[in-house]
C-alpha cells in the first residue's frame, strides 16, 4: 500500500501539467496515444539512467577528475541532458510521427510534452522512493511535491515542448529538417545542462547546521537562482508563443 501511494504521489506532478497542457489541445489526441507515450515516456528513463553511468565511466577512464570542471559540465550537458531529451523524442519518432493521431503540426510539441511528463513521472517516482517520503511529515512531503511540480517536471515538459516545436517546423520544411531538429534539439539540451547546472550549484552552496538550512556562498546561490527562474519563465514564455504560432500555420502544412 505505501509503494502504491508513493507511486501516485511521484506520477502526480507529470498528471496535473499533463491535464494544463492537453487542455490547450482544440482537437483532443486519442487517450490510447497520450496513454502509450507517457508511459514510453517513462520507460526510457532506465534507459537514460544505465547510458549515463556508462558515459560517467567512460569519462573516469579518460582519468578525468570526478570534482573536475570538465567532468561537471560533460556529465551535466553529454551525460545527463543530450541523452534524455534524444530518448524523449526517440519516442515521438517511432510511435507518433507515422501515426493517424498525428494530424497537425502543433501535435508534435503536445506529444514531445506528453513523453518528456513521462520520463519526469518516472524520475518523480524514484526519487521519492529513495527519500522514503512516507515517513516524513505532511509538510515535507507537500513541500518535495510543489518543488518537483514547478522545478523539474515543468522543466522536462517544456524541454521537449522546445524540440516539438522545431520538430513541427522541420515537417513544414523539408529541405531543412535536419538542421531545424538539429536546432531544437540543440536547445532542449543546452537549456536543460544549464538547469541541471544551476541545481547542482545551488545545492552546494547551501548546508544544514543545526536542523536549519544555511547559505555558504549567498553570491554563487542568488546567481544559479537566478538563471534557473530565467530558464523556467523564459522557455515557458516560448512554448506558449509556439503553440500560437503552429496552430496558425496548421492549415498550409500538410502532414
Amino acid at each position: 500500500m505505501d509503494f502504491i501511494i508513493t507511486i501516485i504521489l511521484g506520477i502526480l506532478p507529470s498528471f496535473i501539467w499533463l491535464l494544463f497542457f492537453l487542455r490547450r489541445d482544440v482537437h483532443p489526441e486519442p487517450k490510447s496515444m497520450i496513454l502509450k507515450v507517457f508511459f514510453a515516456g517513462a520507460l526510457v528513463a532506465p534507459a537514460a539512467a544505465i547510458a549515463g553511468t556508462g558515459f560517467q565511466e567512460i569519462l573516469l577512464a579518460l582519468n578525468l577528475s570526478s570534482t573536475s570542471a570538465a567532468f561537471l559540465l560533460s556529465h551535466i550537458f553529454l551525460g545527463v541532458a543530450l541523452i534524455e531529451e534524444i530518448l524523449k523524442y526517440i519516442v515521438i519518432k517511432f510511435l507518433v510521427l507515422s501515426h493517424h493521431a498525428f494530424d497537425e503540426p502543433v501535435d508534435a510539441m503536445l506529444y514531445m510534452i506528453i513523453s518528456g511528463l513521462g520520463f519526469a513521472a518516472l524520475e518523480n517516482i524514484l526519487i521519492f522512493l529513495s527519500q522514503t517520503i512516507l515517513g516524513q511529515t505532511f509538510g515535507d512531503v507537500l513541500s518535495l511535491l510543489i518543488y518537483r511540480f514547478l522545478t523539474a517536471t515543468f522543466l522536462h515538459a517544456l524541454c521537449s515542448a522546445i524540440i516539438g516545436y522545431f520538430l513541427a517546423l522541420s515537417i513544414c520544411n523539408t529541405k531543412n529538417q535536419f538542421r531545424l531538429i538539429s536546432i531544437g534539439l540543440g536547445l532542449g539540451v543546452l537549456l536543460h545542462g544549464l538547469y541541471d547546472l544551476a541545481v547542482i550549484k545551488i545545492d552546494h552552496s547551501l548546508i544544514e547546521v543545526g536542523g536549519k538550512v544555511v547559505v555558504l556562498d549567498p553570491k554563487i546561490f542568488n546567481m544559479a537562482s537566478i538563471l534557473l527562474l530565467a530558464i523556467l519563465i523564459g522557455l515557458a514564455i516560448f512554448v506558449i508563443q509556439g503553440f500560437r504560432e503552429l496552430k496558425k500555420i496548421k492549415s498550409v502544412c500538410k502532414i
